[in-house]
């Protein structure tokens, strides 16, 4: 009796033209478990490198690369004349900046552009950090607060500066990233984009970028799919170029750019104080500072001229990491971007000094922690919000010590603590509560 025949299944090989243009970049090693691989599982890994601009990511490992082992270049200090400080701020300075920045956003001329890529890991969640609440009265998410104040600035703007001809939306530019992009969306509508007209909230995703070996070379997360990270929160500059959000904003005659990161509790969204003296200065950059920490406003065409000048240099900075792969934890680089990246671009940059207690409260780490935690984050709210209401009259009963409470004051009664005496003066507020309409 004869054994049956062993019939080899033929195997097929890589696209050659796709293996030649690996090899042409030294990473022809993505195909090396070409031939353990499924038909879909070949199919997944032909579209995950097709899918990578090669030209584009081999230039930025050469040029990151070789700038890695060169001296950073010496970091000036900002003149004084290019600092305001809040000691040296005058009452007229501020109306006069509040009323030119209110006269800006009335005209339309405001583009607001929130950094939301991050998940709310340390905080003990998996969702777009923005959606976190920090356990205020209201229950608010850190994006529900941010659209509220937005909502507020759009109604003093109309009432202040556009002498009562309507309300001018301001047109939010989110950046979320792959992990991040369908919760965020979902997230606002859901919520009916808090208040907000759906088509003033514009959603976009920053770029991902390979990891890279100590040598350079791609690192395989599975046998067919190169491992990526997110290109940092200076991947916004190439984002808005290459989602053509620059061109939008000048079609729609944005002329300034208030750039913020959403884990910050008090951040003054559209900002008009600081956009008026960023008017005034008549610069193309400016960061408005605590000690350690910024907060930026950029003009658009500064932004191009950004987004044209880190594409052409293609320098990332090299955050080495453990990275998942098929050999286990590899030890490798991320390549990733920073906002301030922009700013050796830059021909005019001015500070603006804030107040800590007033506009920074981050929402880093979980409850436990020692710093910047939402329970530290909600204190600095009720605090802030407490004096307010007290400086327009108001007053406060409390069954627990006063330092471990407050009230929250709604962003659509007061974006910084004005107008607040018709609603505060005489009364009387148990804590903790929300003030709102």
């Amino acid at each position: 009796m004869r054994e049956p025949s062993m019939e080899t299944v033929p195997v097929s090989p890589p696209p050659q033209a796709l293996l030649e243009r690996l090899k042409d970049y030294g990473q022809e090693d993505a195909f090396s478990l070409w031939d353990e691989l499924s038909s879909e599982e070949k199919d997944l890994l032909v579209k995950d490198i097709e899918n990578i601009d090669l030209p584009r990511i081999d230039r930025i490992i050469r040029c990151s690369f070789h700038s890695q082992g060169l001296p950073a270049a010496a970091i000036e200090p900002v003149p004084e004349s290019c600092v305001s400080t809040v000691e040296e701020r005058t009452m007229e300075d501020r109306e006069k900046w509040w009323k030119m920045g209110m006269k800006a956003i009335a005209e339309g001329k405001l583009g607001v552009l929130l950094l939301s890529g991050g998940q709310g890991t340390r905080l003990g969640s998996s969702d777009p950090k923005g959606c976190f609440n920090i356990g205020l009265p209201s229950g608010k998410s850190l994006f529900h607060l941010q659209a509220e104040r937005i909502l507020c600035i759009q109604r003093l703007a109309a009432i202040t500066a556009n002498e009562g001809a309507g309300i001018v939306p301001i047109q939010w530019y989110i950046m979320t990233s792959p992990f991040t992009d369908e919760a965020t969306r979902k997230y606002f509508e859901s919520h009916k984009y808090f208040g907000l007209e759906a088509d003033q909230v514009t959603f976009f995703q920053q770029g991902t970028i390979p990891c890279v070996s100590k040598d350079g070379r791609f690192i395989m997360e599975t046998p067919y799919r190169v491992a990526k990270s997110p290109d940092g929160n200076g991947g916004v500059y190439t984002a808005l170029k290459s989602s053509r959000l620059l061109e939008d904003m000048n079609s729609r005659g944005i002329k300034f750019v208030d750039c913020y990161g959403v884990d910050n509790a008090l951040v003054r969204v559209a900002d008009p104080t600081f956009l008026g003296y960023f008017i005034d200065k008549g610069v193309s950059a400016a960061a408005k500072v605590v000690r350690k920490v910024c907060l930026h406003m950029f003009t658009v065409d500064f932004l191009n001229q950004v987004a044209n000048g880190l594409e052409k240099d293609s320098i990332y900075h090299l955050a080495e990491k453990k990275i998942p792969s098929i050999h286990g934890q590899t030890v490798g680089y991320k390549l990733e971007q920073f906002i301030f990246d922009a700013f050796p671009y830059t021909p005019s940059t001015t500070l603006f000094e804030v107040v800590r207690e007033e506009e920074f409260a981050p929402v880093k780490n979980s409850n436990g922690s020692n710093f910047d935690t939402p329970d530290s984050a909600k204190l600095l709210v009720l605090r802030l919000h407490t004096r307010w209401v007290v400086a327009a009259g108001g007053f406060l009963t409390h069954s627990v010590p006063l330092y471990a409470t407050g009230v929250e004051v709604s962003p659509l009664c007061s974006y910084a603590g004005e107008n607040l005496e018709s609603i505060c003066r005489g009364r009387t507020f148990h804590a903790p509560c929300e003030i709102s309409f």
